[in-house]
């Protein structure tokens, strides 16, 4: 883990973490390859994960969100790759460092507004993950995404993946039996695993 702040959430800072990762290798000439996410490049990914990361925060501190759709994300980065994503990240982190792990739910930007902590914990945590792991085969480096930070983020997945989709958030899942835990969860996030530039 890194010294920038973690939230205590061991799913989520871990997710973070793989962000972080793949984001402090990003060079200007990656910024425009095309992603997993066919309708935008590297640095539109980018711009959607800091801005849900950013949400998350908003919804839990009251605070301001971001300041832009995270939907129909420009591209246009202020500043380098990690100046962006590193204040929604750490946003985040601080917010769900708050937020008491035996209350009864907690406010998310997902259907249906609110989750138990450690799902909601767990929400931020697979757009986290999942974004980076399309930054990191877009740029062509080893994914951040393990068997371990997949194995739980499935669980996750299925409860609150399901609504989303209706939204474009999440694609058809891809119906496919064999692989790890990393493969079944990016099929059922409607990705290829073996999805290549």
């Amino acid at each position: 883990m890194s010294e920038n702040i973690i939230s205590g959430w061991p799913v989520l800072d871990a997710a973070h973490e793989a962000l972080r990762t793949v984001v402090r290798d990003l060079s200007d000439q990656d910024l425009g390859r095309p992603t997993p996410c066919s309708e935008w490049n590297v640095a539109q990914v980018l711009q959607h994960a800091a801005g849900d990361q950013l949400a998350y925060a908003s919804f839990i501190t009251g605070e301001p969100g971001p300041d832009y759709d995270p939907f129909a994300p420009s591209g246009r980065l202020d500043g380098s790759p990690m100046g962006f994503l590193e204040p929604s990240v750490s946003a985040c982190a601080a917010a769900w460092a708050t937020v008491d792990r035996d209350a009864g739910s907690v406010a998310v930007p997902v259907p249906p507004g609110s989750l138990k902590p450690e799902t909601g914990a767990g929400a931020a945590a697979l757009d986290a993950a999942v974004h980076a792991w399309d930054i990191a085969v877009a740029i062509g480096r080893p994914s951040p995404l393990t068997s371990e930070l997949a194995r739980p983020l499935m669980d996750v997945a299925k409860q609150i993946v399901e609504p989303l989709r209706q939204y474009g958030a999440y694609a058809a899942a891809i119906e496919h039996s064999g692989g790890d835990d990393v493969a079944a969860l990016l099929r059922y996030l409607g990705r290829d695993p073996a999805w290549t530039p």
